[in-house]
């Protein structure tokens, strides 16, 4: 029978009858009449300008979708976070820590229920301060809980001027390891912060040679160097109606680097490879996927470029969640060269950067998102998204590449038993 003389089945006429009488979505206004060619289109209709005037911070939706939802309370393997801050540099100059004080977040045992409860292994605290800062540090959660916390040092930037700064820092490096410190760590200082003067005159790049002995010393004695160079991109943007991270930077305007005063993003990662590639012995873990994780591609490059490095996924699973079939490529294909991380923050420190606040609901999030494969559900604990208005998707890893991430990865990088 040819086409167009087909009987539509049931199922098809039903569809063709709802049509003909128009759809719910498309269907005139109750009390249209008949169309005629002057008439307005039936489908526009007056704006409720009561409505208009909502503001967005008070604009909360609440998604009708009814997709599956997966809890995950434990992981499936146990766990190293490799990216928490459990201390802080007490004194800052202008973003520039100086001194040795800290300031503790929290201490072992208000810590150690939650890792229990939630598979982690180890905390890695990647701020662990300088000289007695850091012996402070280490004494109060590696040696106090043995195997369950790690602890880094951070550059002495106070000594920065010294005409001998380059000798004062490596030999800081030394110390640091004499006492137990496990890596270095780079916050965003250097390259945004960090001036001639430590807060006034021209701002010091990543790639400076004076930094140049610290990175040896640090390949000398195996501590890994976990660098925090640069920011999402929108970051290096002004923040206006065209920004996705409008909210975040309209409530924390410290965090914009847009200006002359700064270099740009692609700038800031262009010197931190200068960096990597004359120190090939070294080993980098590059912060935040490669502090770039809106362009997957290149934080690829970089890591088929220089393999002495990997990159963890703290504070952005916001951004990998919403491009989950590339970041699952992503992972899988760089499976050996991802970390766990999380960026975690105790309360009451925390409090303001929801999708960094240590607690069950941080982890069951980051464990919904590497292990199940649900949909469009929220990357923080928070009414509001912080980084962004949307929601993410479950990546749906496979055992061998969640084993390596939650765990394996870490534990070879710093030598830790199976």
């Amino acid at each position: 029978m040819p086409h167009s003389h087909r009987k539509p089945t049931p199922s098809t006429w039903s569809f063709r009858t709802q049509t003909r009488a128009g759809c719910f979505c498309c269907a005139p206004p109750r009390g249209a009449g008949t169309i005629h060619a002057n008439d307005k289109n039936p489908l526009q209709t007056a704006a409720d300008r009561s409505k208009s005037d909502l503001r967005l911070q008070d604009f909360k939706p609440r998604s009708m979708l009814r997709v599956p939802k997966n809890r995950i309370e434990r992981p499936r393997f146990p766990v190293i976070d490799a990216h928490t801050h459990l201390t802080w540099s007490s004194k800052v100059r202008n973003g520039v820590s100086v001194g040795e004080d800290i300031t503790v977040f929290a201490r072992p045992e208000d810590l150690l229920p939650v890792m229990d409860r939630k598979g982690v292994r180890t905390l890695v605290n990647l701020t662990g301060g300088v000289g007695k800062g850091l012996e402070q540090s280490i004494a109060l959660f590696d040696k106090a809980a043995p195997g369950r916390f790690i602890t880094l040092t951070e550059p002495s930037y106070e000594h920065f001027p010294a005409s001998n700064y380059p000798q004062l820092q490596a030999d800081a490096i030394a110390h640091a390891h004499r006492v137990g410190a496990r890596g270095l760590k780079l916050l965003k200082t250097l390259g945004l912060y960090l001036r001639e003067q430590l807060d006034s005159g021209p701002l010091v790049a990543v790639d400076d040679q004076r930094f140049d002995p610290m990175w040896e010393v640090c390949a000398a004695y195996g501590m890994p160097v976990f660098m925090h160079v640069s920011d999402p991109e929108a970051f290096f943007l002004p923040t206006d109606e065209y920004n996705e991270r409008y909210e975040e930077l309209s409530k924390h305007p410290d965090w914009s680097f847009y200006g002359p005063e700064f270099p740009s993003n692609q700038e800031l990662l262009a010197a931190r490879d200068r960096v990597i590639a004359r120190h090939p012995k070294t080993t980098f873990a590059l912060m935040h996927v490669g502090n770039w994780a809106e362009n997957l591609q290149a934080v690829a490059d970089c890591l088929d470029r220089f393999p002495n490095t990997l990159v963890d996924i703290s504070a952005r699973i916001g951004e990998l969640g919403r491009q989950p079939r590339t970041a699952r490529r992503f992972l899988d294909c760089y499976q050996d060269r991802i970390l766990f991380g999380t960026d975690a923050v105790p309360s009451p420190y925390g409090d303001d950067v929801p999708q960094q606040l240590f607690g069950d609901e941080l982890y069951e999030i980051y464990y919904r998102f590497l292990e199940t494969e649900d949909e469009y559900f929220d990357y923080a604990p928070a009414d509001t998204p912080p980084q962004g208005r949307w929601s993410i998707y479950g990546l749906g890893l496979t055992d061998t590449v969640l084993r390596k991430i939650y765990h394996d990865n870490a534990a070879r990088l710093f030598s830790l038993p199976p």
